[in-house]
């Protein structure tokens, strides 16, 4: 997830309003329709923070994939990962009577109730990413295998400090579906390694400057902490800043999870080691044609996992490297 760059619109909701039919989309809900007299979906996308090149990738499948089914797209999203800041905007779409909504909850619980009331009214929903604590409100629910991500963070630390000793987790926030299975997968392998001692995860509420803080805060506890693992992108960039500060570059080995442009960097740089790369452009794409399925009264597919890729500094540069890494614009 990425940084808040030139993309993130410095008021308190992005909003990104793109037509990806072959002509102008209607605003109406599902009103439209196409040059062959077929039906013109109106879809709405709500990512679960701003200015983040992880949504931003997934936004790049959607739109690309909405296109090929002469579907509309119109993208809303929070300036901060908060279901107190999705909520209105999840409301305000509702509103506008959408067919579907592709929607990735910034809380299992608390988007729970906003989520059932699209259903309610007849909108057709699809989770991209995250997840509820019942999903049987959506007609699908895509994402990454998290629990799988965590652990591969492990072995890679593993091969990165095969001597052992002390590991922490940079998380974002309790709650969160995909970053609480990564941290599990990853603090349940470490538990398991006798070689490692689990110093356990911190939360950085997606804010890279506390993630720093919290880094260096450790460091000072334990200076002889040999790996971090960072959840998301904040995570990673604000562990980055507080390696660095403490100058522990060589020491400290580093595994984040997504593959954004200032991660990409801080592999490039030596100061990440590794990085966990979801597949966002094919959840998007995946959600898509779960939601168009839907829409014509076909069967969808209740839960789909997308893979990862593990980059390093030795195949970033390779066509499975690049293609993994995040987009910062569509």
């Amino acid at each position: 997830m990425n940084r808040r760059t030139a993309l993130v619109v410095g008021t308190a909701v992005a909003v990104l309003a793109t037509t990806a039919a072959c002509s102008s989309g209607s605003s109406s809900s599902g009103s439209g329709s196409s040059g062959g007299g077929s039906k013109t979906y109106n879809l709405a996308f709500i990512p679960g923070v701003a200015g983040d090149a992880f949504y931003i990738t997934m936004q790049c499948g959607i739109q690309a994939e909405a296109q090929k089914e002469g579907a509309t797209v119109k993208v809303q999203a929070p300036q901060k990962f908060d279901p107190t800041l999705q909520t209105p905007i999840l409301q305000s779409v509702i509103s506008s009577k959408p067919d579907a909504i592709l929607i990735a909850p910034t809380d299992v619980s608390a988007m729970q109730a906003p989520i059932a009331q699209a259903k309610q009214q007849g909108i057709k929903v699809v989770l991209v990413d995250t997840t509820l604590s019942d999903p049987s409100v959506a007609e699908s629910a895509i994402a990454s295998d998290n629990s799988g991500g965590g652990k591969a963070a492990f072995d890679a630390i593993k091969q990165l400090a095969p001597n052992g000793g002390k590991v922490l987790g940079i998380g974002v926030q309790p709650g969160i579906s995909t970053t609480d299975a990564r941290d599990k997968g990853f603090g349940d392998a470490a538990k398991a390694d006798s070689k490692f001692q689990y110093l356990g995860v911190q939360y950085s509420q997606n804010d890279p400057a506390k993630a720093a803080q919290q880094v260096s805060a450790a460091l000072q506890k334990d200076p002889d902490i040999v790996g971090v693992f960072a959840s998301n992108l904040f995570s990673a960039e604000g562990a980055a800043t507080g390696i660095r500060q403490a100058g522990k570059q060589n020491q400290v080995k580093v595994v984040g999870f997504d593959a954004g442009p200032d991660q990409i960097k801080a592999l490039q740089d030596g100061t990440v080691q590794a990085l966990i790369a979801q597949q966002p452009a094919t959840i998007g794409t995946d959600g898509v044609q779960q939601a168009i399925k839907a829409l014509k009264g076909q069967p969808t597919t209740k839960s789909i996992k997308t893979g990862f890729t593990i980059i390093t500094k030795d195949n970033l540069t390779s066509s499975e490297g690049q293609a993994a890494a995040y987009k910062a614009s569509c």
